[in-house]
């Protein structure tokens, strides 16, 4: 059995990740390099509901889009790149700009009436009280007679 050398190997990877490289889109680059815009953090309180917070710098809050669905969030807008001088070029552009969305499962289902955003110093804060019904309940135990 023929083995290639260890070289030749690894030439042949790197010609297959260039393969995919050039193939992939915009949004799959990203997923290549790891990363995910906007950034999200997601807690619960098992009795209250859901916080998200979102760090969106650059987004006007009437740029952004919020629906929920039951048991999920979705987080859309749009970041547009600075405007230019004219005869002004980039050297270095590493923001990301162009339009977004991010989708995230929910531990429980909430109350759609009740969920409520603010945004503050390009940080988005949403509240996703609970719904009554996926609350827990005490249940009382009766000593039989």
């Amino acid at each position: 059995m023929f083995r290639q050398p260890y070289n030749w190997r690894e030439m042949e990877r790197l010609r297959r990740d260039m393969d995919r490289l050039f193939e992939a889109t915009p949004a799959a680059l990203r997923r290549v390099r790891g990363v995910r815009f906007p950034a999200i953090d997601v807690w619960a309180d098992e009795n209250e509901g859901v916080v998200v917070t979102s760090e969106i710098p650059g987004v006007a809050p009437d740029a952004l889009d919020i629906a929920v669905t039951a048991d999920t969030l979705t987080i859309s807008g749009a970041r547009t790149p600075d405007d230019l001088p004219e005869g002004a070029q980039y050297h270095r552009r590493e923001r990301y700009c162009d339009e977004f969305s991010r989708t995230v499962q929910l531990p429980f289902t909430v109350d759609k009436d009740g969920v409520e955003a603010t945004f503050e110093n390009g940080v988005l804060r949403i509240t996703l009280p609970r719904a009554e019904d996926e609350k827990p309940r005490q249940i009382a135990v009766k000593a039989a007679s």
